[in-house]
């Protein structure tokens, strides 16, 4: 499929170098360090570090903030340290899900339905903080009205507190992700 110059953004590539984790963009060379070492692309051929940066400076601004690429990163960083040029390709895919979400490519009811954040039904809450101790990145919070509450931006849907909560009152919907990968290791 051949690419047309209505497609190309030039300034896309200043406009995720501008993002905070996009900064270190352009130390990148292509040495492919990081689609090597990236157990996503291992599973989903389709996630490529190496190809979604050549995206970025090709220009496909469109093409790659509406595409699913994105949220499959899972920010293990396993790539930030094996990269020789320290570029953190991790922090470059946050930078473009921030842009993502702020340019309306991607709302935060998205992320919930495709299982990228999870959410705490309020009137099941009993405020037992086991959200806010078990988290490692430390995104539950208690709000105004004695609630956990989470930050859908924030959130690695990474499955911790629906599976601790003893109230049941975390939600995390299958991702996309999860049904590829549940795909290829039942052959179908």
């Amino acid at each position: 499929m051949a690419i047309t110059s209505k497609e190309i953004n030039p300034a896309f590539s200043g406009e995720v170098t501008a993002q905070p984790g996009g900064e270190n963009l352009n130390r990148c060379y292509s040495c492919g360090a990081c689609s090597g070492v990236c157990p996503v692309s291992q599973a989903i051929p389709d996630f490529d570090p190496r190809r979604l940066i050549h995206m970025i400076r090709m220009g496909l601004k469109e093409k790659l903030l509406s595409s699913e690429l994105l949220w499959f990163c899972s920010k293990c960083r396993s790539c930030v340290f094996v990269c020789p040029q320290d570029v953190r390709f991790a922090d470059i895919v946050g930078a473009l899900r921030s842009l993502a979400m702020e340019q309306g490519y991607v709302s935060v009811q998205d992320l919930l339905d495709k299982g990228k954040a999870a959410w705490v039904e309020r009137d099941l809450c009993v405020s037992c903080l086991t959200c806010v101790r078990v988290c490692p990145w430390r995104i539950p919070r208690i709000d105004a009205e004695g609630k956990a509450a989470i930050d859908p931006k924030q959130c690695r849907a990474c499955g911790i507190c629906p599976a601790e909560c003893p109230a049941q009152a975390i939600r995390l919907n299958q991702s996309e992700d999860e049904r590829l990968l549940a795909a290829c290791g039942t052959g179908k």
